[in-house]
């Protein structure tokens, strides 16, 4: 219910309001408030008229009076400024101040008019004008908003009880000065007990202490504000906030399993997987990723265990070759650790378990005792000389025969012989160590039980030098000699290859054929470890001769 409107009598002179006093002997009618006479005249520039008014008729404002209106006196009220004659409007002749429509406070809050006394019939000015305010009073008639909800927040889960959450903010349209229409007061709908509200901040804040997200991740809150100070009568509006435990590393890792057993194959390749492990995290995200590693049981280094980025499985590989014949099983103890830790929680989270791994026998391929081979024969050995041997075994506990054969695309001429039993390799055709140095084949070593397991051996065969060649002039050589030559003057230098490589290198011995040897004009010299040019004298009229020569 809205309070009865009040009225104001007031001359248009200065004039100051007072409560109770008798004034005007016209005499105002109840709950209007009275004007005194000050000895400066009235002092008066304000009217109130209450909001979301509505009745039958128009609501006095107040009255207007001036001490020109005595006896019979012609005078007239003149009313001007905001909403004078279509909002506010005056009796002429008594100065009484209607309002003609309903007023609403939180759309314009005061009016500013003028009022003046003029003749009736001249219109002419009899005063000058008064102003003065129409104040528009409020009453409760707007419920508070929540112009931002509804509202999203996070807090870490087993946060401590009064951490803040997030703060929540409504506003009210009424007047936040005039009574309590504006005063809020937060209060807490649904959600209790695991969130409270500051009654005055509006800040929602943890209430429950140990409210784990592992449980319960999202909680709804309802939250109330309520004018007239939370008081019966008020309005109110709500708002929701959707409250939502983030993670924190509260949870260890957890094998799904104590105990896990494989059975790898002896012949599984070095870095593929024998087996997977899991330990399972309640945590999420970062919390929940953990790292592998084997503490326990693998002196040797034989295994590695590895963390998938996807799955977070712990991915056990081989390191080294397993064999079934040195060792059939192993026990290894393998460890899940946090990635991440909380400062609080101090060490890492951790969990252990054990893995049991069975060596299982594969047939395997024969194996050479060398993977490669080495082997030297003289150039021009006879035919079925023995070179050297290849020998494989085969390493499974049943022990087959091996056979030995070469691979003959790397033997296309054939040279080379192999004894199928015991692998010696002979000489199928003469070698020259001129024609080809090295001689590389494949040899394979075969499974007599199972031919699919094959193994293979390179053999580099060199061919060794024998002195088989004999020595040539490098050119067909043509000295030239000036008639006048000098005794001991160089006529031509001749120089020698052979194709043999002897180990301490080559020595050439020159010497004049026999038919030259008893021709005293010229001799011939060994310059061992010297390198001469042919010198041949100034210009000069020479002679042609021809000089053989012979070398060993």
């Amino acid at each position: 219910r809205s309070p009865a409107p009040t009225h104001c009598i007031c001359s248009l002179h200065d004039c100051t309001q007072t409560g109770g006093s008798a004034a005007e002997a016209s005499g105002p009618g109840e709950g209007q408030r009275l004007l005194s006479r000050a000895k400066r005249g009235w002092v008066w520039n304000q009217m109130f008229v209450l909001e979301e008014f509505s009745g039958p008729d128009p609501i006095l404002v107040g009255r207007l009076h001036t001490d020109l209106d005595v006896g019979g006196k012609n005078i007239k009220y003149v009313l001007a400024g905001e909403g004078a004659g279509t909002i506010f409007a005056i009796n002429e002749l008594t100065g009484d101040i209607h309002a003609m429509k309903r007023l609403d406070r939180e759309e314009k809050a005061e009016y500013t008019l003028t009022a003046q006394v003029v003749n009736a019939d001249t219109d002419e000015p009899l005063e000058p004008p008064s102003e003065f305010i129409i104040k528009v009073q409020d009453i409760n008639d707007n419920p508070p908003q929540f112009n931002e909800g509804p509202y999203r927040a996070s807090v870490p889960e087993m946060s401590a009880v009064g951490t803040p959450v997030t703060r929540v903010t409504a506003t009210d349209a009424d007047d936040p000065v005039y009574g309590n229409s504006a005063r809020l007061v937060y209060s807490i709908l649904e959600g209790q007990p695991y969130f409270s509200v500051e009654p005055n901040s509006g800040e929602c804040r943890i209430a429950l202490h140990g409210m784990d997200r592992e449980m319960r991740e999202e909680y709804l809150v309802v939250i109330q504000a309520k004018d007239m100070g939370g008081h019966m009568g008020g309005l109110s509006g709500t708002t929701t906030v959707t409250v939502t435990l983030t993670d924190i590393n509260d949870n260890p890792p957890k094998f799904s399993k104590s105990l896990y057993e494989f059975v790898i194959p002896e012949d599984l390749p070095v870095g593929k997987m024998g087996g997977k492990v899991k330990a399972n995290d309640r945590d999420i995200g970062e919390n929940s990723k953990s790292t592998y590693s084997i503490i326990e049981g693998d002196d040797q280094g034989m295994f590695e265990i590895v963390t998938d980025s996807q799955t977070q499985e712990g991915i056990l590989r081989l390191k080294k070759p397993i064999d079934y014949e040195s060792k059939r099983a192993y026990t290894l103890k393998v460890e899940a650790t946090n990635v991440r830790s909380e400062p609080s929680s101090g060490a890492p989270f951790k969990d252990t378990a054990t893995v049991k791994i069975v060596v299982e026998d594969s047939d395997e391929p024969p194996i050479f005792f060398k993977p490669v081979y080495l082997l030297e024969v003289n150039e021009n050995a006879p035919v079925n000389t023995v070179i050297g041997t290849v020998t494989a075994r085969d390493p499974d506990s049943t022990g087959s025969l091996v056979r030995y054969f070469i691979d003959r695309h790397t033997d296309l001429e054939r040279q080379f012989n192999i004894n199928v039993d015991n692998g010696k390799i002979t000489l199928a055709k003469p070698l020259d160590r001129e024609t080809d140095t090295w001689h590389n084949i494949t040899v394979t070593a075969t499974e007599v039980r199972n031919h699919s397991q094959i193994s293979r051996a390179i053999v580099a065969i060199r061919v060794m030098d024998i002195n088989d060649n004999a020595p040539e002039f490098a050119t067909e050589y043509e000295a030239f000699l000036c008639e006048n030559g000098k005794p001991g003057q160089v006529i031509q230098t001749v120089s020698a290859v052979d194709k043999d490589d002897p180990i301490q290198g080559h020595y050439f011995d020159y010497r004049l054929v026999p038919e030259m040897l008893n021709n005293p004009n010229f001799t011939i010299k060994n310059n061992q470890g010297e390198q001469q040019n042919g010198i041949v004298p100034e210009p000069c009229p020479f002679v042609k001769k021809r000089f053989n020569t012979f070398l060993r």
